[in-house]
């Protein structure tokens, strides 16, 4: 309760300062209590899925060369207009989209609804610059998730701090409108009139519509803050990241988000890390941790017809092994083209993990990083299911005859190849003193990387 004492002369000043200290005390409030185990089971089918689809798609399907294409060419909106006058995706059927996501072993999708561009893949009702005022005339979101959803899928939502078509975003370091050796005079010119106050709310205003107007939302990816960027950059306290987090646990209890709001001094408000493209022998360093690695096929999140550095699938297929074997999750993208399509290197990708998911699931689902006594060798990846006590042996150099495996000895009692679970015969006279000596026949299993499973006992 206030604590002014009215006069008509003060009237409008004390409820001017009643409305600072009521914020500044929201500001203060703590997150939602959350225990351990509370949290342990809102996380659980995130932490057993282990596999999801990134999908990056907006305006920048257009110009195809690069998500960040306004930035890296400096565009203004105007110059930028074209790619949404012209927006008509008259291929785009998310059906499809959800299909090859789950045959291809993914088990939830988070979709771009907002880039840094600004623009909007929803029907929001905050701005025009929206995928219902171009030739699409469609709210693409909703459509993305009844598809995914009829399939099973979780559903996630990506969203960007970011707006480099707002009015009242100001202008920093990584803006278009930022070119390099900008001054402080041309920083403060660029942003007389903008209202980072009139943006963080148009933010929340926004985040209430993706997570009221579309049901149960299961992940919130939002992205991203920099706040040491030559004092040009921005975090927390720009996004109003503890009012909006508030807002979000409020909305959907149950939802899983990221730790890109710059609140990582604060407890509870990150559900997991986000590694973001490193290679698959960096993330040894993130076992123990609450994670998933964002990778893409290729070196573009968004559609980029002329990029030709794409991973081969058994690169694929490392980075998705070895984030479980280290207690983490993988969530690779896909840049849909301007026609709303899955272009041929992508479908080739996806064709080729739904082959050895198929077979090679079960190394995968519920997994997580072996015993601690249990070594795996340089060309070996060890995933474990503590609930069924089976051990998986990733061969990503396979060579027949006798293969050693550390750690192992009396404590398995049948060996098998997972892809069609034809036994192994375990060699119980050789070896030293702690492996496990197998013998592995003259013909590979038809799998880039086989995987054995091992019974423990």
């Amino acid at each position: 309760m206030s604590t002014c004492k009215l006069t008509f002369k003060s009237t409008f000043l004390c409820l001017v300062i009643t409305a600072l200290l009521a914020a500044d005390t929201y500001s203060q409030k703590p997150l939602p209590a959350e225990t351990a185990a509370q949290k342990e089971q809102r996380m659980s089918w995130w932490n057993h899925d282990r596999f999801g689809m990134f999908i990056h798609w907006g305006l920048y399907s257009l110009p195809a060369r690069h998500e960040w294409v306004k930035r890296y060419e400096l565009m203004t909106n105007e110059q930028y207009q074209p790619y949404f006058s012209l927006f008509d995706p008259d291929q785009y059927n998310p059906k499809a989209w959800a299909l090859k996501a789950k045959t291809a072993g993914m088990r939830y999708a988070v979709l771009t609804t907002k880039h840094h561009e600004g623009f909007c893949l929803f029907d929001s009702k905050y701005t025009d610059y929206k995928s219902t005022n171009t030739p699409a005339r469609r709210d693409l979101v909703k459509e993305y998730v009844d598809a995914f959803r009829a399939q099973g899928m979780k559903v996630g939502f990506y969203y960007s701090l970011i707006d480099w078509h707002h009015p009242d975003f100001t202008v920093d370091e990584l803006h278009p409108l930022a070119h390099n050796g900008i001054t402080e005079a041309e920083y403060a010119a660029l942003n007389k009139g903008r209202d980072m106050a009139k943006y963080r709310q148009y933010i929340r205003n926004q985040i209430t519509e993706l997570l009221t107007k579309y049901g149960k939302i299961d992940i919130l990816w939002l992205d991203f803050s920099y706040p040491n960027k030559n004092g040009h950059g921005k975090g927390k306290e720009d996004w109003g990241a503890l009012e909006l987090l508030r807002l979000i646990r409020k909305l959907q209890p149950g939802i899983i988000v990221d730790n890109r709001l710059d609140l990582g001094d604060t407890p509870g408000a990150e559900d997991f890390e986000t590694p973001e493209q490193v290679k698959a022998t960096e993330l040894v360093k993130y076992r123990g941790k609450t994670w998933e690695t964002c990778q893409t096929f290729s070196g573009s999140w968004g559609y980029h017809r002329d990029e030709n550095t794409w991973k081969t699938p058994k690169q694929v297929l490392d980075l998705l092994i070895t984030s479980v074997a280290n207690g983490g999750n993988l969530i690779l993208n896909v840049g849909p083209t301007a026609r709303g399509e899955f272009d041929f290197r992508a479908n080739r990708a996806l064709d080729s993990l739904a082959y050895w998911m198929h077979a090679n699931e079960k190394s995968i689902y519920g997994c997580t990083y072996a015993p601690a006594e249990i070594k795996a060798g340089d060309d070996v990846r060890y995933t474990y299911n503590p609930k069924t006590k089976r051990l998986y042996v990733h061969l990503f150099d396979y060579k027949p005859g006798e293969i050693s495996l550390p750690g192992l000895k009396d404590k398995v009692k049948y060996a098998q190849f997972l892809n069609d679970n034809s036994e192994l015969i375990i060699q119980k006279n050789k070896g030293d003193g702690n492996s496990l000596v197998l013998t592995l026949p003259r013909s590979k299993p038809p799998y880039s990387v086989p995987v054995i499973e091992l019974i423990l006992l």
